[in-house]
């Protein structure tokens, strides 16, 4: 392949104090944090709409909020949330796991969210290159949209692209997928079947793979709907009358990759439809009549690059439970790795090695799995965070990634704050007092409630 050296120049707007690249759960909490604590913000994002996986992907329920006990992923978190529970009046009120996400409502709410603390948002905007310095520092993005080719600069970056391109293309270390074969976890093509019947379908039987009666066994013994590949089949009456379907696997799709992705789209749009025809004929009281009402716009990746950060959060963490000094939020979400063809096809799919957590227990997520060692102003939240696969597997998913992102919008904003921005050199205290401050789910470590004891029967001497 050639090279082409451009002459000409690229307007350039430097006025931001943090831009975050990518509107998806973790970039709009990441903006509308950073904005909150007064960050001049700016939100850039390639497609039409914030929200990514729960909006423009269609992923048809949110996963669990709680750790079986109570819900964990708060702040702006539970505020979104909440906000959409309250917009679907088929949700239970208590409802806090695997709960229905209706996207044209989720769509909206997120405009607020980032809105209303006054960051800037600017779609239809894609990432083309970054620029850097010699020392670690991102010193502009260069973006394309219709005004153009344009340079923006901020004092930090916040990449929430969920591929980390920021980080990956600004030189930071990175890993993606297996460490000894390179295999990324298949994606899945969301989509949604309307005109489906309510009742037909809530008193049916169970679509999910877990049901060893479920339809989709028959469908897959059938042999005739060749495009199905397997049992996985979650779904979700998102809707009056319109069934949401995370359902089916596509190997061998690299979102980092623009052909892969975009033949995966074409491929995925035929599987829809396949699923269509064949609950219309194995489920007809539910299917009969039903239609495929969208596709998503996005394809649902799971895993592309993590960085190599300050820390890697590791699988001897994640069964520990562990906790940590500098933890910006708390996780309790199963190693849901999707596996290869050979396993996903196999009579029961992949099974689970690490043993899921019970009622009430969960792990802590460091700052430092946040900041790329190696560059000094860019904070990376969402699923490509600096972990080993397994556990990326656990962190990917919107409940945490919307707890990150908040965390890292205020970590942005006060190194913003600094002469010289570094995000490796946040105050964690002061960073971990404003997430209590806005409802963060921290629990006190143990340096923490020593200190708090010390401190109350000091008080008590008096």
């Amino acid at each position: 392949m050639g090279s082409y050296r451009m002459n000409s120049e690229i307007p350039l707007q430097d006025s931001w104090d943090v831009i975050v690249v990518g509107g998806g759960p973790a970039g709009c909490t990441a903006a509308a944090a950073a904005a909150r604590e007064g960050a001049k913000t700016l939100l850039v994002e390639a497609t039409s709409s914030l929200g990514g996986m729960g909006t423009s992907g269609l992923v048809p329920a949110w996963c669990p909020f709680s750790d079986l006990e109570q819900i964990i992923y708060r702040g702006l978190a539970v505020k979104v949330f909440e906000s959409l529970k309250a917009q679907m009046p088929h949700v239970r009120k208590d409802a806090m796991d695997w709960v229905p996400i209706d996207p044209e409502k989720l769509k909206v709410i997120y405009d607020d969210l980032v809105r209303e603390p006054g960051a800037v948002v600017q779609f239809m905007t894609q990432l083309g290159a970054v620029d850097t310095d010699d020392n670690g520092k991102v010193t502009a993005l260069i973006t394309a949209s219709k005004n153009g080719l344009q340079a923006l600069q901020a004092k930090v970056y916040i990449d929430c692209t969920g591929d980390a391109d920021v980080a990956a293309w600004a030189g930071a270390e990175y890993l993606k997928g297996d460490t000894q074969t390179g295999e990324l976890m298949p994606a899945t093509h969301c989509f949604t079947l309307g005109n489906v019947d309510e009742y037909a379908y809530l008193n049916g039987p169970l679509l999910h793979s877990n049901n060893k009666t479920s339809p989709i066994y028959d469908i897959l013994k059938s042999g005739r709907y060749p495009l199905i590949p397997d049992a996985h089949i979650c779904n979700n009456m998102i809707a009056p009358r319109t069934v949401g379907f995370n359902a089916g696997h596509l190997w061998e799709v690299d979102n980092t990759d623009a052909r892969s992705i975009s033949e995966a789209l074409m491929q995925g749009r035929k599987l829809a439809a396949a699923y269509r025809d064949a609950l219309a004929e194995f489920i007809p009281a539910s299917f009969g009549s039903s239609y495929v009402a969208s596709t998503g716009s996005l394809m649902g990746v799971r895993e592309t690059r993590r960085i190599t950060g300050d820390y890697v959060l590791s699988v001897e963490d994640y069964v520990a439970r562990r906790s940590f000094a500098d933890e910006i939020c708390r996780n309790s979400y199963f190693i849901d790795i999707h596996g290869t063809e050979k396993e996903e096809k196999q009579a029961g799919g992949k099974p689970e090695v690490i043993k899921r957590y019970g009622p009430g227990e969960s792990h802590g997520i460091p700052y430092r799995c946040l900041t790329p060692r190696s560059l000094k102003n860019v904070l990376v939240a969402g699923r490509s965070i600096s972990c080993v696969r397994e556990v990326q597997g656990s962190v990917r998913v919107m409940p945490v990634c919307l707890a990150m992102g908040e965390a890292a919008g205020i970590a942005a904003a006060m190194a913003s704050a600094q002469p010289a921005p570094d995000v490796h050199a946040v105050d964690i205290a002061a960073l971990r007092r404003r997430l209590r401050e806005e409802g963060a789910y921290l629990p006190l470590t143990e340096a923490e409630a020593a200190a708090a004891t010390a401190k109350h029967g000091d008080a008590e001497g008096n």
